[in-house]
């Protein structure tokens, strides 16, 4: 995918920001990447659209606008920076990476990214902890949906969302998570199912909403919850 044809799929997400943003964050990102792991995609035309376009498809399913954000497992910043250059919202990305977290800050700090905060700990731990906190949590390609629900639900207010970012196998994991989504409280609101413009790669963003308060005991730990998901 090229610089024009980002711009020109983009404003179809209803994305209106300078597209030199993107490339400014995929250059940074790319240089960086040189010096230790942030990303296995490294070709720009990928990058475009594998990492910018893709991290940016949340926006047909809800108006992040003014709202408190969770990016459950950033890594290298993805989707959460993309986001938060295109929208309003209020964005806390999350990481247990120190070297990917600390980068995402300084890249955050060096370009006037205000609406971005960086958070490095454990996300369940976080989870645990911070209950109630968030009006949509989304999460990009970090685990199967079973285990994310388990982790994220907690810190999602009632009646707020999580976006779950799945691939060709998502209509799998949904139909395995029911069981994990009638314990936790929550309802599939939309499922957008869609092809990558150009790779023509499968995706899909599942749009889970939050009806009542989670029980104390989730999540459980880590081990448990891997160990036997809900």
């Amino acid at each position: 995918m090229t610089k024009e044809q980002l711009e020109k799929e983009i404003k179809k997400l209803k994305v209106d920001v300078d597209v030199e943003l993107f490339e400014h964050l995929m250059k940074d990102t790319l240089a960086t990447n040189e010096l230790f792991n942030l990303t296995s995609i490294t070709e720009e035309d990928k990058f475009r659209e594998l990492m910018i376009y893709d991290s940016l498809t949340p926006n047909r399913l809800i108006d992040f606008s003014n709202r408190e954000v969770l990016d459950f497992g950033t890594g290298g910043g993805y989707p959460g920076l993309p986001l938060a250059i295109a929208t309003k919202g209020k964005f806390s990305l999350l990481d247990s990476t120190k070297k990917k977290i600390y980068h995402v800050n300084d890249y955050a700090k060096a370009n006037n990214l205000t609406n971005v905060r960086c958070l490095y700990t454990r996300g369940e731990e976080y989870t645990k902890k911070f209950r109630e906190k968030y009006d949509v949590v989304i999460a990009r390609a970090v685990a199967d949906l079973r285990v994310l629900l388990e982790m994220v639900v907690p810190a999602i207010k009632v009646g707020g969302f999580f976006i779950a970012m799945k691939g060709a196998q998502g209509d799998i994991e949904l139909i395995k998570s029911e069981r994990a989504l009638n314990k936790l409280c929550c309802k599939v609101i939309d499922v957008d199912e869609f092809e990558l413009p150009e790779s023509k790669e499968k995706r899909m963003n599942i749009l889970i909403q939050k009806t009542k308060e989670t029980k104390p005991k989730y999540p459980r730990s880590y081990n448990e919850i891997i160990k036997k998901p809900l």
